[in-house]
């Protein structure tokens, strides 16, 4: 599989252009006080399907030739790839299938529907979506679009990361959440070219931190069913996503449980802004580290804002 280039981010930026949206950066002045840095918030959970998963799949959609096109898409996602494809897919007016675990959140399976995204589940382990949608593809013949183990894909969440730097004139560190490794392999993509002084550090939970151990042993550790509430970081890396972790992250620093509920209650509070658990880990990771982040300037990238509004964490 071919590692994709800078050159594949900036092709991916302009294909996808039309279809997505440029989101905001937000500030606040009480989380730049808590932290002690000056903190900027990339908003991806303002894109239409409501996480950064669409420009890579949006990208692996329009890119596919007619031929291709006509059998659609596939994919095994926790959520918000199924339902990013699945909207990609819909732009294009083609079929998309996925395959997602029975435990996935309700409010993604209503998004992926709402696409019009047919649904196969699962039981919630890598190694039962993997031979579930094994059986998928097989049936449908669609394009495998994997959610991050695909160079288009990396190459489409690059274009965030070049988005990022142009509205906030320079960052010193980029802090992501880390799961399969797509997001930070694009901002590893994006910024070792573009800001290769910018150090770039994955946030994950420590109920689910495959990616740290990988990390410190220097080879992918997978684990297939860790159990967090953030459920978009379950997944392990895989042989592309590692390659731009072993090269180009500065680190990998993890996050409780209870540390991750209250980040997440923080931003809804005072950033104003609806984000999901695994968009959290980065916050609860510069809050539990904060002299590592003191008088720098820290951009975040939150993810996505999928969220059950009735099974919310902090509601017992």
């Amino acid at each position: 599989m071919q590692v994709p280039a800078y050159e594949d981010m900036l092709a991916a930026h302009e294909r996808i252009k039309p279809h997505i949206r440029r989101t905001p950066v937000r500030t606040s002045d009480y989380l730049n006080e808590l932290t002690g840095a000056e903190l900027f918030f990339k908003c991806e959970n303002f894109q239409e399907p409501g996480a950064f998963k669409v420009r890579g799949a949006t990208n692996a959609v329009f890119g596919l030739d007619d031929e291709q096109a006509q059998k659609g898409v596939a994919t095994h996602s926790s959520g918000n790839h199924a339902s990013c494809l699945s909207y990609a897919a819909m732009l294009r007016g083609i079929p998309c299938n996925v395959v997602m675990p029975r435990t996935a959140p309700q409010a993604k399976k209503d998004t992926v529907r709402r696409y019009g995204g047919k649904i196969t589940e699962c039981e919630p382990s890598t190694t039962s979506r993997e031979e579930t949608f094994a059986t998928v593809q097989a049936q449908t013949g669609g394009d495998f679009v994997h959610p991050y183990n695909d160079p288009r894909v990396i190459a489409g969440q690059g274009t965030c990361s070049k988005e990022f730097m142009e509205q906030t004139d320079g960052l010193d560190i980029v802090v992501a959440p880390i799961g399969g490794g797509g997001m930070i392999s694009g901002t590893c993509l994006t910024l070792s070219t573009l800001a290769p002084e910018t150090q770039i550090i994955a946030a994950e939970p420590e109920q689910a931190d495959d990616a740290y151990r990988s990390f410190k042993a220097g080879h992918i550790i997978a684990d297939d069913a860790p159990v967090t509430i953030a459920d978009g970081l379950k997944v392990p890396l895989k042989e592309l996503t590692w390659h731009f972790v072993s090269n180009h992250v500065s680190d990998i620093l993890t996050a409780s449980e209870q540390e991750i509920v209250d980040a997440m209650k923080i931003t809804w509070k005072h950033l104003r802004i609806v984000m999901e658990p695994s968009s959290a880990v980065p916050l609860a990771t510069i809050l539990k580290n904060r002299d590592r982040f003191a008088g720098k300037r820290v951009g975040i990238i939150v993810t996505g804002g999928n969220v059950d509004l009735d099974t919310l964490p902090w509601i017992n």
